[in-house]
């Protein structure tokens, strides 16, 4: 059996469905079973990974798990995990940790190397996927592109190399089904550096009329976000921004190293959701 944790997520859900289709029996946890549609061959259960109680029930007779772990989950999870007999865990991590680093930098890297650090202390089989920016992140423009033609933002020039969450989850499901990933860190990004603006310009190419990235000022910009990024998780992602403007972001093969195939580009993905813009 195989547990999917944040099964309702962008890589979450593309990971159960790849496991049903290769013919894995699964179950997912999510805190709300009745908030989604699932598929007839998953076994849902409701849970959390801070509720022991429902956590214990969510492991029992299973052998692997995808975790898409919350902060300060991880020594209880592994310690669940352990007692349960689950043997391999794949990570949804973040490519913000930096092995180098004494102390990381910024939230989101902090929680998701804690949660590796756990796991490597531990005596299960595990692998990390370290997603750069994800192109579903440019969701947050569809609000602007369905109203008109221009995106307006902060650093015009901020370079990422946006990743597809359907590319994390083909690597999760075959980490979590074929032998040879254990003990692996995958960096997992698209194929090609871009910056906002390239990104909008793509959009609009996809969709079908120009679209353009106007800069605006970061207070402005924080303000924005403010209502619904926590205030040390913006700083860190406007901090990035502001750090790769005028920089190539770079890439790896690691997606096709394990999959067999290319990255899928940005504009994969805006085609895949072009319905959103």
């Amino acid at each position: 059996m195989i547990l999917v944790t944040g099964a309702t997520g962008n890589v979450g859900r593309h990971v159960l469905d790849l496991l049903i289709e290769d013919g894995h029996e699964v179950r997912a946890l999510t805190r709300d079973p009745q908030r989604s549609v699932w598929p007839a061959e998953a076994d849902v259960v409701a849970g959390d990974l801070s509720d022991a109680v429902s956590l214990e029930a969510a492991l029992a007779g299973v052998d692997t798990v995808f975790l898409f772990a919350a902060p300060g989950s991880g020594p209880g999870f592994v310690a669940a995990a352990e007692r349960a007999g689950v043997r391999k865990v794949v990570l949804l991590s973040s490519g913000a940790v930096d092995d180098a680093a004494e102390v990381q930098d910024g939230p989101i890297a902090a929680y998701h190397a804690e949660v590796e650090q756990a796991l490597r202390a531990s005596g299960l089989e595990w692998t990390f996927l370290r997603p750069d920016s994800f192109a579903a992140n440019t969701l947050m423009w569809a609000g602007q592109t369905r109203s008109g033609d221009v995106v307006r933002g902060a650093y015009a020039g901020a370079a990422s190399a946006p990743v597809h969450e359907a590319d994390i989850a083909a690597v999760a499901a075959l980490a979590l089904t074929r032998d040879g990933h254990g003990g692996r860190v995958y960096e997992l990004t698209g194929p090609e550096s871009l910056t906002h603006a390239d990104q909008a310009r793509i959009l609009g190419e996809a969709i079908g009329r120009p679209i353009e990235y106007a800069e605006l000022p970061v207070e402005a910009v924080r303000r924005a976000m403010s209502a619904h990024v926590p205030g040390p998780v913006l700083d860190g992602i406007l901090k990035v921004w502001s750090e790769t403007v005028g920089r190539i972001a770079p890439t790896t093969t690691d997606i096709e190293k394990v999959t067999g195939r290319p990255a899928r580009s940005y504009r994969d993905w805006v085609l895949d959701h072009a319905a959103a813009f």
